[in-house]
């Protein structure tokens, strides 16, 4: 039996198939940070914008959005997102009409993801920031934000030390798995109830879980 062969006009550039699509997309919905992932499309190819802006990201950071409003409410003079990547998380906070936000601050320790998170941001101008920086050197005394968001708790080998850099009585956003198989997770735990215990805030407004196929991501809410 003759093995069938793809006809010549379905051999495409998936990368220019992606950034129509996205800009499609982007142009139906309205939605300035769709517009940003098919600038970052256009703009770096090689960027891991996929991963990034799968359904399993989106899926948690959409959980994490919501229950900030409900635990929180919107009004935010000043967010710091650490171990932000692209600043997805951060472009869902600006486009949602709940919330009211001076600025987010997005930083990541890698130096290859600023440009790309400006670039998934540019819609917002200065009400987002990215930058490259290690969240244990950050100054948060001086930054005084009114909430931090780590969504990446489980690749922090020490949280409590992290977390005691943090004026206390601040708002955190904190997230973790049980993902243990991952090489870059180096601080997963195993349940909910741990993470609590580990994390030990001064006060948790929301404690939760949210199961995906592979791993359950966690998720605290409080103040240290």
């Amino acid at each position: 039996m003759q093995e069938a062969t793809r006809p010549a006009e379905a051999e495409q550039d998936w990368h220019a198939d992606a950034f129509d699509l996205a800009r499609g997309v982007a142009a139906y919905t309205g939605s300035p940070l769709l517009k940003g992932v098919a600038r970052v499309i256009g703009r770096y190819p090689q960027a891991a914008i996929a991963n990034a802006f799968n359904h399993k990201q989106v899926a948690c950071k959409t959980w994490a959005r919501d229950r900030l409003f409900e635990c929180a409410g919107g009004a935010f003079g000043r967010i710091c997102i650490v171990g932000g990547w692209y600043g997805v998380l951060a472009g869902m906070l600006l486009e949602d009409h709940r919330f009211t936000i001076g600025q987010i601050e997005n930083s990541d320790i890698d130096p290859d993801v600023a440009a790309i998170a400006q670039t998934l941001n540019e819609a917002f101008g200065d009400r987002f920031r990215a930058l490259t920086a290690d969240m244990y050197r950050l100054d948060y005394m001086r930054l005084r934000p009114d909430l931090v968001i780590n969504t990446s708790c489980e690749h922090i080998p020490d949280l409590r030390a992290w977390l005691s850099l943090i004026p206390s009585g601040t708002r955190v956003l904190l997230q973790s798995n049980d993902y243990f198989a991952h090489p870059t997770h180096v601080a997963c735990v195993n349940s909910l109830a741990e993470f609590e215990k580990l994390a030990r805030l001064s006060r948790v407004d929301f404690a939760g879980e949210l199961p995906q196929k592979k791993y359950t991501r966690f998720m605290l809410i409080g103040r240290v």
